[in-house]
């Protein structure tokens, strides 16, 4: 098999976003539109399926030689492997697609080995493309380079300086909820109760679109536990090439997979990432288990 050509994958994908942007701000027929009787779980399934069938049929067409690992058609049977893989969400940001907040996108992902190598992640209501290929940058919109306001990119300066993406995830009970409740409840709580009072924390309902924050420097960090794949691999590249990194949402992970489910995302700084991972690593409360 001949080696991926990456900035063509790159355009590529860049023109399926635009198009599964038309689908998500277009109704369909038979989906949507006035004297629907479906409701709204129906109704944003019946988009991922078309936004998903539309990606998949496209790239099956174009590289029939390289993997799908798509939300909406996951097989737990055949899980991530080395081959070249795209790995899609169709919308990440259901919830906030259904009440119409303008925070979820398609994000398109491209690994090799199970490593991110082309990402691209579109907000069809923002009309923001956040794109990258491994080795060449990170750009918004084609144009402007990641993190913005390079020229005076500031050192991380620990949590009581920062800004936080966290989302609190679809499973409300068990030991993976407590963990992250707890950890929430001591990363707001004051130094004088022990706790790491973060300057705020944001929960703004899609990973993909977390991670290009951090990408582009307005989050300075995004922790995430339980979200998977393909939630993650478009944002990872965009994050990497934008100087971020990535590591396990559980202390000690240095080197975290692809499939892990467990996150830490912390911004391109001149100095401190390493300080603020040790730092957010050291108020998580329990453990989380994917």
């Amino acid at each position: 098999m001949a080696a991926p050509n990456l900035e063509e994958i790159h355009d590529f994908l860049v023109s399926l976003a635009f198009q599964a942007g038309d689908i998500i701000t277009n109704s369909l027929p038979g989906i949507g539109g006035t004297g629907s009787k479906k409701n709204s779980a129906d109704l944003v399934t019946e988009y991922d399926r078309a936004v998903e069938n539309m990606i998949s049929t496209s790239l099956k067409d174009k590289y029939p030689d390289y993997a799908f690992h798509g939300e909406e058609t996951y097989d737990p049977a055949h899980p991530l492997t080395d081959v070249p893989t795209f790995i899609v969400d169709p919308i990440d940001g259901t919830i906030n697609f259904v009440h119409g907040f303008p925070y979820s996108c398609v994000s398109l992902g491209f690994a090799v080995g199970r490593v991110p190598t082309v990402g691209v992640v579109y907000n069809p209501s923002t009309k923001n493309l956040y794109s990258a290929i491994r080795g060449k940058g990170a750009f918004l919109n084609r144009e402007t380079r990641l993190p913005l306001q390079t020229d005076r990119v500031e050192p991380l300066s620990g949590l009581t300086n920062a800004l936080i993406g966290i989302e609190w995830g679809s499973d409300r009970s068990g030991q993976n909820w407590e963990t992250k409740v707890r950890t929430f409840e001591k990363l707001g709580q004051s130094k004088e109760n022990g706790g790491a009072m973060v300057r705020a924390m944001r929960s703004t309902g899609s990973a993909a679109l977390n991670l290009c924050a951090v990408a582009e420097g307005t989050l300075d960090l995004y922790w995430e536990g339980g979200c998977w794949e393909w939630d993650v691999c478009a944002g990872w590249v965009i994050l990497a090439e934008a100087g971020g990194i990535m590591v396990d949402g559980s202390p000690g992970g240095w080197e975290t997979r692809l499939d892990g489910r467990k996150y830490l995302a912390v911004r391109g700084a001149p100095a401190g990432q390493k300080e603020m991972v040790e730092e957010f690593w050291s108020y998580i409360q329990g453990k989380l288990d994917y």
